[in-house]
């Protein structure tokens, strides 16, 4: 039958443990048994040496062996015996230079030749060895006999039974395989240990399982128009996925490094680090307005999403300026139906000459407006722009007004990001001036230019102000102080100001005005086109003599 491998990874880690711990321990106990044998055959024949050199030291052997007749009740034997007692040795044998044994013990073997070659012990050599004997396997021991003057005369043989060297690495076994089989407990246990932890770690997963979630994740992630990044608790970037690498501009070799050193300073990098919390959290990094929420993970890091809002953003400030058309168009038609209806009653009462009167009046009243706005702001879309906030400042009850020291040329190099500052600038005024409307309501614009190619964009109004604690608030994504419409989030029209005066290397602040109200201001550097260089492109033709015709297309222009 066929064993089956398990399939989860916790019981897989155990069985492998296990093995390599059971493994382990057999190849420690076998390596100490190894030296062990040896060591206690070393021992052995060391002591029978030491037993030899011992009998060989006392006078009395040597001179009887000189004296006397090898017989079993001869003085060598008594001697012999009595050392093989006291040592406990298998025998103790003394020889003469023979080979002849004078003691043994089996007596009827005395008198015979060794059954052991004793030429290097007769040589004047000490020495030790394992042999097989008359009386079997032993641990052997032989050294010379010497007389009195140091000649020799013989040597002595002594001999420790091998059962015994074998009975004490026996005796030692058990005790040996205790201590194993104690390691070997304590290595299971804490592979058990480890195999429950590593349990609750994968969740009771497969190895195939988990290889399978980790390609599903590297799929998903990097495929789903979301951006996801993952932080640790260090705030290093742990996982960037392809949208959150587009929408940060951050490079394949950000991970790694702490989200602090790769992204600038801003709210993006404070959302992201938590130092700014809540939930769906509006950001503008790179133009782009994103959606950030950041969800705390068990390992004290985290992992932020990033949802693109800035085509949604676009569609609702096209939503916001289609409204924006629509009040003008509807304060156009109120205002020209006044005026039809005047122009109705001086006909029907035959007026005449006042009629006539009356619609040249109109006429030039409106003109002069628009020629007015033109002549101090050259660019179109910009004249435009003021041209149809007059319109619907007028329908809300508060005065547009010009700045006399306004003075802009048409040298704008992108009018559409002036267009988005100052129209973002205006509403904000109006808000502020018909929130809190007077019978001298009014807001002012003042364009002018500094230094040839900086542009200075000023809006004042007559609104309740800005508190000095909340004037670097008011640019910070999401912060407003009005109420939230329902088709997008209010608090990115400052912030995108700001971004774009950054861009340009200008500043964006705001101030109180004397008498009450707000002043914000724009600087922009680099935002006009250098004197020397426009007029060599005077030759080409402009739009200013179509402004009159431009007053729809401000609502428009203004948001984009």
């Amino acid at each position: 039958m066929r064993i089956r491998w398990p399939r989860r990874v916790s019981a897989q880690v155990l069985l492998t443990q296990v093995a390599i711990t059971t493994g382990v321990t057999v190849l420690a106990t076998g390596l100490f048994l190894a030296p062990l044998s040896h060591q206690l055959d070393d021992q052995a024949m060391r002591r029978a040496l030491s037993i030899a050199q011992t009998a060989a030291a006392e006078p009395q052997i040597a001179d009887s062996l000189l004296t006397s007749e090898p017989t079993p009740d001869g003085p060598v034997q008594a001697e012999a015996e009595r050392i093989r007692h006291a040592t406990r040795a298998e025998y103790v044998v003394v020889m003469d230079l023979n080979g002849t044994r004078w003691s043994h013990t089996t007596e009827d073997r005395i008198g015979e030749h060794v059954s052991t070659d004793p030429g290097e012990a007769l040589a004047g050599q000490e020495v030790m060895q394992i042999d097989n004997g008359t009386l079997g396997r032993s641990a052997r021991g032989k050294v010379p006999l010497r007389d009195s003057g140091g000649r020799i005369v013989g040597a002595v043989s002594v001999g420790i039974a091998y059962d015994s060297v074998r009975d004490r690495l026996l005796g030692a076994v058990p005790g040996l395989l205790l201590y194993a089989a104690a390691a070997l407990a304590v290595g299971v246990l804490a592979a058990i240990g480890g195999s429950r932890r590593l349990q609750r770690r994968t969740h009771g997963l497969a190895f195939a399982d988990i290889s399978s979630l980790l390609d599903e994740r590297e799929a998903m992630l990097h495929g789903i128009r979301e951006g996801v990044v993952a932080l640790d608790r260090q705030g290093r970037i742990r996982l960037v996925n392809d949208e959150a690498g587009r929408l940060l501009g951050l490079g394949p070799d950000a991970t790694g490094h702490v989200l602090d050193d790769v992204l600038p300073p801003g709210r993006t990098t404070d959302v992201l680090t938590g130092r700014v919390e809540g939930t769906d959290l509006l950001t503008v990094s790179g133009g782009r307005v994103l959606i950030t929420n950041r969800m705390p993970t068990g390992d004290g890091g985290a992992v932020a999403t990033l949802r693109d809002r800035t085509e949604l953003e676009l569609l609702g400030r096209e939503l916001d300026s289609t409204h924006g058309l629509l009040d003008a168009l509807r304060a156009q038609d109120h205002e020209h139906a006044n005026r039809l209806h005047t122009l109705l009653g001086l006909l029907e009462l035959g007026l005449h000459d006042e009629a006539v009167e009356f619609v040249v009046e109109v006429a030039d009243t409106h003109r002069s407006s628009a020629e007015q706005i033109a002549e101090q702001v050259r660019d179109p879309l910009l004249a435009a722009l003021l041209v149809g906030k007059a319109a619907i400042a007028a329908e809300r009850g508060v005065a547009l007004r010009i700045s006399a020291a306004t003075g802009l040329p048409d040298r704008v190099v992108d009018p559409r990001d002036l267009v988005t500052v100052l129209g973002n600038l205006i509403d904000n005024a109006l808000d502020a001036a018909s929130a809190h409307r007077t019978a001298d309501s009014f807001v002012e614009v003042e364009l002018r230019t500094e230094e040839d190619t900086t542009a200075v964009l000023r809006v004042s109004d007559t609104g309740p102000g800005v508190p000095p604690e909340a004037r670097d608030l008011i640019f910070t994504e999401g912060w407003s102080t009005k109420e939230r419409p329902a088709h997008r989030g209010r608090g990115l029209g400052l912030a995108l100001v700001r971004r774009l005066a950054e861009r340009y290397g200008g500043i964006a602040r705001v101030t109180a005005r004397a008498g009450g109200g707000a002043v914000f201001t724009v600087v922009l550097p680099e935002a006009l086109v250098a004197e020397d260089v426009s007029g060599r492109l005077a030759g080409h033709p402009t739009e200013r003599d179509q402004l009159a015709g431009l007053t729809g297309l401000a609502g428009a222009r203004e948001t984009r």
